[in-house]
């Protein structure tokens, strides 16, 4: 609950403290004491939209803090947390006004945005009044109202998460049938292009070594000529080593005339002869290397062809048009796998369609004969509120085409204010008076379901009275067994329900001409005071005895 409410420099309050308790807590005072300005102050804390005009004159800035007390399971404590803001102790929500429109929002001391507050903000307090019932403007608002009175967290969460599975599963199908209709069109290349460079079968490094072949074999055919000649001179008819071999024999049959001549001579002799032959055996091997069969070198050139044109045509490397071939394989492969697949995801998809339907239809009816419940409470609340004739209705009705997370329901309060008149929406129907009554009933019995632990009402006692009044206190005091409720009322019946009592009025804080400056003061009341405060507002300016009368009566009967 909301337990201090603390503002300054806003519009016409300077200062302003307010310790507030569990319970029934009034706010009371003359037209015009600051009673708006105080909840519009409040708002602004809770995340309404800024407005420079709200700083009190002569300020650079106005600020407003709220300080609430609450479980640490708290939906407010959870979304904070949410922001990764530390939440021991009690939520402080702050927001400062510049006179320049700029605001700043703070969780807890931390800088957040306004939306973030907002979000926080809307877990904690609910402000009602003629002209101010956000829950029933939106009827998306109404069916949570329902679903909370219904005890339908249950079927809620099951709905949520079929459609959630729902969802994915459609998303994951969707993004499978796009894959497949891409490889379908895609198919008669693939296996086009597969075929092709299976057939190729081209091998790593095969297009350097073709290349390395094809340049050995041309040079080739540029030096054979040369080594042939080589070849000639030293093993055709003219070879110096015959002649060499003859003059070395002649010289070997002398030797016995003059060895020490002949020796060296024969040895050196024999010595070239054996160099000669190597290098005639080396040539010959060169040349036998340097023949090439010409129909091989058009092979190996027909082979480069075909593997450099399949490298530009499928923008690979030569060296990885095996490669390319697997992947078409694999593309094949997938395309086939791909199919089945898709038939297991429409199959689930449908499953999940199924699932979605059945607990939306659970949902449904849940949610209708809670809606039944509901008007039978809210209609019993009438009466005393001068609302007798008057019947709630609450519309549930499949919405066409809805499948969401919330199920297939469009839930909306109507209203028929009078025998014979036209039913209709809420919202539409009821005047400004008639709203307010309508919403009092409606949080008396939603007061432990679905209800912000702090509900704050705003005059929604206008243009009643006697009776009416007294009921309308009575209904607070009774919502304010379950939850906080601050009241600002006219209303003497109601304010003699309160538990606390706080009185707005305005007070001169300087005095002197067109320097003099007012300021709104709030002055929480005891006994003998709070008897005084209704005395005045069952009498006027003037308080007679019988009016005081009439405040201890109300007060004891309160």
């Amino acid at each position: 609950m909301l337990v201090q409410l603390a503002i300054r420099d806003i519009v016409l309050i300077d200062r302003l403290d307010l310790q507030l308790g569990s319970g029934l807590t009034i706010l009371t005072g003359e037209t015009g004491a600051g009673k708006s300005i105080l909840l519009d102050a409040f708002s602004l804390a809770l995340g309404s939209r800024g407005d420079g005009s709200l700083v009190r004159q002569d300020e650079k800035q106005g600020q407003v803090t709220a300080v609430f007390d609450l479980p640490r399971d708290h939906p407010a404590l959870v979304a904070t947390r949410a922001l990764d803001i530390p939440t021991d102790g009690d939520l402080i929500l702050r927001r400062v006004q510049m006179a320049d429109g700029r605001t700043r929002a703070f969780v807890n001391d931390q800088p957040v945005s306004a939306q973030s507050l907002r979000t926080v903000a809307s877990e904690l307090v609910e402000i009602h009044g003629q002209h101010d019932d956000r829950a029933l403007v939106d009827p998306a608002m109404h069916r949570a109202l329902v679903d909370a009175y219904g005890g339908l967290a249950a079927e809620c969460a099951a709905v949520l998460a079929a459609h959630a599975n729902l969802r994915d599963t459609r998303a994951e199908l969707s993004a499978e049938e796009a894959r497949i209709a891409k490889a379908r069109a895609d198919a008669d290349y693939l296996r086009h292009a597969h075929a092709e460079l299976s057939k190729l079968g081209a091998k790593i490094n095969e297009e350097r070594e073709l290349a390395e072949r094809r340049t050995a074999m041309q040079q080739s055919e540029k030096v054979v000529g040369d080594i042939r000649d080589a070849n000639e001179l030293l093993s055709g008819n003219d070879s110096p080593i015959s002649a060499l071999a003859g003059a070395m024999r002649r010289l070997e049959r002398r030797a016995t005339q003059a060895p020490a001549l002949i020796e060296p001579s024969v040895k050196a002799l024999d010595s070239a002869i054996d160099a000669l032959e190597i290098a005639a055996q080396t040539i010959d091997q060169a040349l036998r290397d340097s023949r090439y069969d010409p129909r091989e070198l058009e092979q190996v050139e027909e082979r480069l062809f075909a593997l450099r044109a399949a490298s530009r045509k499928y923008n690979v490397a030569p060296d990885a048009l095996a490669v390319q071939a697997e992947k078409y394989a694999s593309d094949l492969a997938a395309l086939d796998a791909g199919e089945q697949r898709l038939a297991a995801l429409a199959k689930a998809a449908k499953a999940a369609q199924g699932a979605y339907d059945a607990a939306a239809k659970v949902l449904s009816a849940k949610r209708l004969a809670a809606a039944l419940e509901l008007d039978k409470a809210v209609t019993g609340e009438l009466a005393p509120l001068k609302l007798e004739r008057a019947r709630f209705m609450t519309q549930v009705e499949p919405e066409p085409g809805a499948h969401g997370p919330e199920g297939i329901d469009r839930v909306e309060f109507w209203v028929q204010t009078n025998p014979g008149t036209r039913a209709g929406p809420l919202m539409k129907v009821a005047s400004g008076g008639e709203l307010a009554r309508f919403m009092l009933a409606l949080k008396v019995v939603l007061a432990d379901r679905g209800s912000a632990p702090t509900l704050v009402f705003d005059e929604i006692d206008t243009g009643v009275g006697g009776a009416v009044a007294d009921a309308i206190g009575q209904r607070l005091a009774r919502l304010a067994g379950k939850v906080q409720v601050l009241a600002v009322t006219h209303a003497p019946q109601v304010a003699a329900r309160a538990v606390g009592h706080f009185r707005i009025a305005k007070a001169v804080t300087k005095e002197g001409g067109a320097d003099e400056r007012v300021a709104t003061r709030i002055t929480p009341l005891e006994l003998e005071s709070r008897r005084e405060e209704i005395a005045r507002m069952l009498s006027g300016a003037t308080i007679t005895d019988e009016a005081r009368a009439a405040a201890r009566a109300l007060l004891d009967a309160g």
